[in-house]
């Protein structure tokens, strides 16, 4: 045991020089404080306004993340750096990164009730109105990724923000399914939150909603049976969820009157929606192979599609390095490494939600790379069973 110890030691020098933590520096500490630019965007829109007296501005959160980001992913371009792994343990200590994720919520917050000011008498017009609830359900939308990297932690306050940042797009649902239904699934057809090769987004869009939301219904109701609780209580995670946003939004139509509510509505399904398409994009085509015994092998890197380009990356927590997180679903985002194994996204995630929406692009850009990744063989993808004839055909496969 003492020579193996010795000789794993020996090969970790090998690889990677030991490196006084006091001696490295991460070149993305202050940038990550950028991530705090998303749900400020309500308040810098409203400064542009005021400034100009444009109202488009209103729609500045959509412009920022489709327009602004995507642009700024091609200008910044990429970075594949990894923090040594001696530095990690120190690296994942510092509470300056937790309060990076946490300040997110405050803002959030104080945006989503400015909001709900300005829809309920701040004198603007029905398509400024829509503008805002655009750029409130891109700040809903990410701040379920800040959700995402706060629930996974075992960190019971950070659990409990968690569902905080959740209750604006009553999306509270979504960290029971990810953590117990997603993670386990993951790359294969039984996972909801995993796109096929072949289906579109608007296609995944509504399996995907209706999908996670029962296979989190199940898994929550099976933890109450364990317990011999009833599902009917705020004991189930899901109705303590939701009651939080119910609250939430009852509360916002008392204070700035009833006319909060469908842009409420309209901002939450903005939100998921934005999620959501995230979640086409993660996995798109990716299957784990069968192992004898029936048994998916275990999630590997290459079963997540990553992006190194910096911009988003920073915008969401390392979101981007997402084979890394499939392996390691607790360490936290700023330890987060690029995987040589793991197949590279054409751009950062901000560019490939555009283009997910356009299906034909997007099948015209991915699907290429998938059938690569695959070394040719399309029977390795996980293929929309109702197209699963055509692909076959269409790229030469013998039909199986």
């Amino acid at each position: 045991m003492e020579a193996h110890a010795e000789h794993a030691h020996h090969h970790h020098h090998h690889d990677d020089v030991e490196v006084n933590p006091a001696a490295w520096s991460d070149g993305k500490r202050y940038a990550w404080l950028l991530g705090i630019l998303v749900p400020l965007a309500p308040f810098l829109a409203w400064g542009a306004v005021e400034a100009t007296g444009f109202g488009g501005f209103w729609f500045l959160g959509p412009a920022l993340v489709f327009g602004v980001f995507p642009l700024l992913d091609l200008a910044i371009g990429m970075d594949a750096k990894n923090p040594p792994d001696s530095v990690l343990k120190w690296l994942e200590q510092d509470h300056y990164y937790r309060w990076c994720t946490y300040l997110f919520i405050p803002i959030q917050y104080a945006g989503l009730i400015f909001a709900c000011w300005k829809w309920g008498g701040g004198g603007l017009s029905v398509v400024e109105d829509i503008g805002l609830a655009l750029t409130m359900g891109v700040v809903g939308g990410i701040a379920i990724n800040t959700a995402h990297e706060l629930g996974h932690k075992r960190d019971s306050m950070e659990k409990w923000l968690s569902r905080v940042a959740l209750a604006q797009t009553g999306y509270g649902h979504f960290f029971i399914e990810h953590n117990r239904g997603h993670h386990v699934r993951v790359a294969t057809p039984e996972d909801p939150a995993s796109s096929r090769f072949g289906e579109s987004f608007w296609e995944f869009l509504p399996r995907t909603v209706s999908g996670s939301l029962s296979s989190a219904w199940d898994l929550e109701a099976a933890r109450l049976d364990r317990l011999g609780k009833s599902h009917w209580s705020l004991r189930n995670d899901i109705i303590g969820a939701w009651a939080m946003t119910v609250v939430l939004f009852a509360a916002l139509a008392v204070a700035f009157g009833p006319i909060v509510l469908p842009y409420l509505v309209l901002q939450a399904v903005i939100g998921f929606s934005l999620l959501e398409v995230v979640n086409y994009l993660e996995h798109y085509g990716l299957l784990r192979d069968k192992k004898e015994d029936g048994r998916y092998q275990r999630c590997l890197p290459e079963h997540s599609w990553n992006s190194n380009n910096v911009a988003s990356n920073v915008l969401l927590y390392h979101l981007q390095r997402h084979s890394d997180h499939h392996a390691n679903p607790t360490r936290r985002y700023q330890a987060l490494r690029h995987v040589d194994e793991a197949p590279q996204l054409p751009t950062g995630y901000a560019g490939m939600i555009v283009l997910a929406w356009f299906p034909p692009l997007w099948r015209r850009v991915m699907d290429p790379r998938l059938i690569d990744h695959f070394d040719g063989d399309v029977t390795r993808a996980n293929i929309q069973p109702r197209k699963r004839a055509k692909v076959l055909v269409r790229y030469g496969a013998a039909p199986s």
